[in-house]
């Protein structure tokens, strides 16, 4: 066993440091009275420099690679490594847990083993991604992407609300796209494994601090395009419009109505953006945006769901007399978490006297493309209210402390094969 973590005040200490190193973090945003803080921003930037400090103090050595993500490294001689992390980019208006407390969490974990000289036959890596929200770009995981090997150029002609272009936001940013490349050679990772807050009430409503994820849902983004025909307000009869809002609304509420079909599956469809075209009170919108983001444990029933939108959607538009056009923008199948890597982490939970939970992540996560490199677990946290993506989002302090102490527990333990 680790000396001094499994003890009640260590895991009050190590979630005491989680919480002021979340404070801080959360201090950097682009905007004072709520947390913004976007892929390949300012804030971006000064983030990193923060944790990439934090690494250091934890005796990591740090390097940055050509999409940000921050790696810091145990000075070891093995070859393999484990590696451990989250990501460090926000929603807007976000809570602070969401991201911060897995690379935090890896961290204090990386400085427990540095500290007590404790020799394990794997390094460890600790990752700190940047664009796991997509809230800047519609370019979700495109840092755990590249890390795995599977980043796709065709991301790089995305462009954000003010028309900057991910090329181009890379390029203030001082990186050249051309340096793209995986961190790890085949064989390199033997597993990554992340600590986040559960984003849902299912710990809370078992009253237990901890959880492993037996798998990551399925997730399909896409863009929705309506074009009716834009005309005044004031002399255009009703049925002669082309009006692109009325049919938008009309294709909202049929994912809905498909989403609540399938309750019972645990799908899931929400509608996040929409916006109309020209946008002034007196003219009958000619062209409407919106988003659909489906997600399913079954990928064969989140693929069939699809289908089923946009065939709506189409008998819609011909009703109407407009034209509809959909543009997928993410697309990640469900995702199985290592049954080993499971285990392991339960065994570790249970060694603090704790009752593991196992439950699906209903949220997509950057473990779906670090899938593509190696096995992948992760541990959830419970949070209040089940509340995530949102200011009022919390983990307690002692929750935190007990998911560092079952962290290093399972590092402790962890068998490279």
């Amino acid at each position: 066993m680790a000396a001094g973590v499994l003890d009640e005040s260590s895991v009050r200490a190590l979630g005491a440091r989680a919480e002021a190193m979340i404070n801080e973090l959360a201090a950097i945003s682009a905007e004072p009275n709520r947390l913004v803080r976007l892929f390949l921003t300012p804030e971006h930037r000064q983030a990193a420099e923060l944790v990439t400090g934090w690494m250091r103090k934890a005796n990591l050595q740090v390097l940055e690679d050509a999409l940000g993500t921050l790696r810091g490294r145990t000075p070891t001689s093995a070859g393999r490594r484990l590696l451990i992390g989250s990501h460090i980019d926000s929603v807007i208006d976000a809570g602070k847990y969401d991201g911060p407390l897995g690379v935090i969490a890896g961290i204090l974990a990386a400085e427990h083993f540095a500290r007590t000289e404790q020799k394990l036959p794997f390094g460890i890596d600790v990752l700190a991604f940047g664009d796991e929200e997509g809230s800047r770009f519609p370019s979700a995981f495109s840092t755990s992407a590249a890390v795995a090997g599977a980043f796709d150029p065709a991301m790089l002609k995305f462009a954000d609300s003010k028309g900057i272009t991910f090329a181009d936001a890379l390029a203030a940013y001082r990186k050249n796209p051309a340096d793209i490349a995986p961190l790890y050679q085949p064989g390199e990772a033997l597993a990554y494994v992340e600590v986040h807050i559960e984003q849902g009430p299912v710990l809370e409503a078992e009253n237990r601090p901890l959880g492993v994820v037996t798998g990551i849902v399925g997730q399909h983004r896409m863009r929705v395009t309506v074009s009716g025909q834009a005309g005044h307000a004031g002399t255009v009869p009703i049925k002669l419009r082309q009006d692109a809002l009325v049919g938008a609304a009309e294709m909202v509420m049929a994912v809905e109505t498909l989403a609540r079909g399938h309750e019972s599956d645990g799908m899931v469809a929400t509608v996040g953006r929409i916006e109309a075209f020209p946008g002034a009170v007196n003219v009958i919108p000619g062209r409407v945006d919106f988003t659909v983001d489906l997600r399913s444990m079954t990928d064969a029933l989140r693929r069939a769901a699809i289908l089923r939108i946009e065939t709506q959607a189409r008998r819609i538009a011909i009703a109407r007399k407009l034209k509809v056009d959909f543009e997928t923008v993410h697309d990640a199948p469900t995702t199985a978490c290592a049954p080993a890597v499971q285990d392991a982490l339960a065994d570790a939970i249970t060694d603090l006297g704790l009752t593991p939970v196992r439950l699906p992540s209903g949220a997509g996560h950057d473990g779906q493309m670090m899938a593509k490199l190696c096995p992948i677990g992760m541990l959830f946290v419970r949070c209040r209210g089940g509340i995530s993506h949102n200011p009022a989002e919390y983990a307690s302090p002692q929750d935190m402390g007990y998911a560092i102490a079952a962290l290093i527990r399972f590092i402790e333990r962890f068998d490279p094969g």
